[in-house]
């Protein structure tokens, strides 16, 4: 018989670049589900994370940072967002309290005023603040800007307040059956995780241009050959040789050493041996190409 107290919804995360989104999703769902990086702009998709607990279903929609767009990619990017808080039960602001507020923290605030969705905000990053006194007048500005149903200082990298997190946000969700079965933790297919873990790695090991002008795309996903493990190839996309030089690196050391941590990761998620086969494509303008966006999965 269904648990009449049971709590189930959607909930978006969202904030401005590098906010620390993707890092408490994967905290959440227990798996990497979502490339993180110390780089703006790492989340390109809709991410879907699904964490069950005994008194509710969270499905958490983690969304690309809040940035001002200007490629058709930062387009989709950007639609992505506006569809996620419309389609949400409860909205989670994520605030790096680290840094000062500036214009972005502003127009995000915005968006949440604007949606009608009750809304929780967090005040992340705050093992990197030594006095905790010092988020008193941050908390004050958010507080009187609108009414948030929580405000919570947590630290998603070592998992400050994430329990309380949880509570709270469960406390605020319609009350419903689960909407997906409790042993799922993303709808994601495995070829888009595995295309994010490879990204996960370009973004570490490459300078500040390159992230930007890179996009992974699982191509081939072969387990039939043997049980016991699997071949994935998956492609770089770069808009320039000179690009797709410095991915590939000298004597091929840089593609190596992406390869073989990504394959880490991908060995961790599947829990069987991976042999993993990467290229690089130049496909030019490809952040403008409607039809090459749609082949790495941000669609409209």
């Amino acid at each position: 018989m269904p648990d009449p107290n049971f709590r189930a919804g959607y909930v978006g995360l969202i904030g401005r670049p590098n906010a620390g989104k993707s890092t408490l999703l994967n905290r959440l769902v227990g798996e990497k589900i979502a490339a993180v990086s110390n780089k703006p702009q790492t989340t390109r998709h809709k991410i879907q994370g699904i964490v069950t607990l005994p008194e509710g279903q969270i499905v958490f929609i983690d969304t690309p940072g809040v940035h001002k767009p200007g490629y058709l990619l930062n387009r989709r990017m950007m639609a992505a967002v506006h569809d996620a808080i419309l389609s949400v039960d409860l909205l989670v602001l994520m605030r790096d309290a680290s840094v000062s507020t500036g214009n972005g923290d502003r127009f995000v605030l915005d968006l949440v005023k604007d949606s009608g969705k009750p809304a929780i905000l967090i005040l992340n990053k705050v093992d990197k603040i030594k006095e905790k006194t010092a988020l008193l007048p941050l908390m004050d500005f958010y507080s009187k800007e609108f009414q948030f149903a929580e405000i919570i200082p947590a630290s998603a990298l070592t998992g400050y307040s994430i329990d309380l997190l949880m509570k709270q946000i469960v406390k605020h969700l319609p009350q419903g059956e689960p909407i997906f079965s409790p042993d799922e933790m993303t709808d994601q297919p495995v070829r888009v995780l595995v295309a994010e873990m490879v990204r996960e790695q370009i973004l570490a090991t490459t300078g500040e241009e390159i992230p930007y002008v890179t996009a992974v795309v699982t191509e081939k996903f072969d387990e039939e050959s043997d049980p016991d493990s699997v071949q994935i190839y998956c492609a770089i996309y770069v808009e320039r040789q000179s690009q797709k030089g410095i991915i590939i690196g000298k004597g091929g050391s840089k593609l190596k050493a992406i390869g073989t941590e990504a394959r880490r990761s991908i060995e961790a998620l599947l829990g069987r041996r991976v042999y993993l086969h990467l290229f690089v494509k130049v496909v030019a303008g490809w952040r403008e190409s409607g039809r090459e966006l749609d082949e790495i999965g941000v669609r409209e």
